[in-house]
């Protein structure tokens, strides 16, 4: 039988690192899927399609919605994951306003575009949940309600999305709402496939 590994914090440097890459790899994800106007799932979605309809830019939009999540994250996770996710956030809307001045795409096909935002988003996230941060939102709000009502997390995040969904086919040609889903297919199977407590023993 193998003896267990002894867990070891990470270092506020290591945390800095990790905080910049997968902020970074986040907002470059979301300068692929704005290109071809397509959307994501959960309060990053959410902030881009607003970001369409208003004169908004996601970077506000996004920072702004999730603030009511911190309240309940506070009382769910505590004022650490609290305050790193807040600085995460914080951090991605920051880039996504910074990137478009010093990073333009020339191209990109929609497919693609999905794929290769699907693949930056979740690196980015696998990246930040390994350092006890996430982005917020309906993450932590699903978390909350499996709490205090007993409604399981992945059906309140499976509901906000469909929801979303729903609402980009009002806005969206049909086409980049499919290309979308397929790009949070990967996000989805980044994160199930790597973000596993008994592969990974860091925090």
């Amino acid at each position: 039988m193998a003896e267990p590994h002894k867990r070891l914090e990470h270092r506020l440097y290591e945390d800095a690192m990790a905080f910049v890459l997968g902020t970074a790899m986040c907002a470059l994800g979301v300068q692929f899927l704005t290109h071809n106007g397509l959307i994501t799932g959960q309060t990053a979605g959410l902030g881009v399609l607003l970001s369409y309809l208003t004169p908004l830019s996601f970077g506000l939009v996004f920072f702004l919605v999730n603030l009511p999540f911190y309240i309940l994250a506070w009382l769910r996770m505590g004022p650490r994951f609290t305050i790193k996710s807040f600085v995460a956030v914080a951090m991605v809307s920051a880039f996504s306003e910074l990137i478009p001045g010093a990073f333009e795409i020339a191209a990109l096909d929609p497919a693609l575009g999905a794929a290769l935002s699907g693949a930056m988003i979740g690196l980015g996230l696998i990246v930040l949940f390994r350092h006890g941060a996430s982005l917020g939102g309906v993450g932590v709000l699903a978390l909350y309600l499996q709490d205090r009502i007993g409604f399981q997390a992945g059906w309140t995040q499976l509901i906000f999305d469909a929801l979303l969904f729903g609402a980009a086919l009002f806005v969206l040609d049909p086409v980049l709402v499919i290309y979308s889903l397929a790009g949070s297919f990967v996000v989805n199977l980044i994160i199930a496939v790597n973000h596993r407590k008994d592969r990974y023993i860091g925090r």
